[in-house]
């Protein structure tokens, strides 16, 4: 049984999604609970700060969620299998995002009236993935390593983010079904993509983006080069 906390959290989030915040009364929340508005005062002070740690607990089961997501993994996997973690992280995001209006609006700052204001600014919810990202992928990498990772985590994190800020246009499709007359009804066009699609279309471009990146190659900014990783090997020139 969710103690009284978590149970005005979660009705607050029920309400959230039904009408704007500026229309959600504390009354409402607490009935819809089970506890007196009494106890909801008690806990959070009133509706100001119980929209701020509304918001704060979703922040951090999204960043629960990178960080299950970027685990999926052995330490120091080849960089194919660290592609396939930011991946997960990446598709993680965007499906939280599109399922979670207040997720959503902490990472990209588009807050509209009928959203509760936590204290999370983007840049630090953002700043938040790719230091999590970082710090799970860089273990047992070689030093020299670490800022072409550092720079792909960047490059993850942002691709990952523009989904979250423009979605996919949806697929272009013919006017009218293939083989039928010119009489034929047109083809109604599909709708944007769903969660799920979204969030395995990002998986795609940010492991195909990331395995770049994070392998790098001789002149490319932040990358490792393969000069570097072998000049250790080469016998002095005479």
């Amino acid at each position: 049984m969710p103690s009284a906390r978590e149970a005005l959290l979660d009705a607050a989030y029920t309400a959230v999604l039904t009408r704007p915040w500026t229309a959600v009364r504390m009354v409402e929340v607490a009935a819809a609970a089970g506890v007196s508005r009494q106890t909801l005062y008690n806990e959070f002070g009133g509706k100001d700060g119980l929209a701020r740690a509304l918001v704060r607990r979703e922040t951090e089961a999204y960043l629960a969620g990178v960080e299950r997501a970027l685990g999926a993994g052995a330490p120091g996997a080849a960089d194919g299998d660290a592609a396939a973690r930011m991946a997960a992280a990446a598709a993680w995001t965007v499906r939280t995002a599109r399922t979670n209006p207040l997720v959503r609006a902490a990472l990209t700052g588009c807050r509209p009236d009928r959203l509760p204001t936590g204290r999370t600014a983007p840049a630090e919810l953002v700043g938040r993935f790719r230091e999590r990202a970082v710090a799970a992928l860089a273990p047992g990498r070689p030093r020299e390593e670490l800022p072409a990772l550092a720079a792909a985590c960047e490059a993850a994190v942002r691709l990952t983010l523009s989904w979250v800020v423009a979605p996919a246009l949806p697929d272009p499709v013919p006017d009218r079904a293939p083989g039928r007359g010119p009489g034929a009804v047109p083809r109604q066009r599909g709708p944007r993509r769903d969660a799920e699609a979204e969030a395995e279309a990002v998986a795609r471009l940010v492991r195909g983006a990331f395995a770049g990146l994070a392998a790098g190659g001789p002149g490319e900014p932040g990358a490792v080069s393969a000069p570097s990783r072998t000049a250790a090997a080469r016998p002095p020139r005479r």
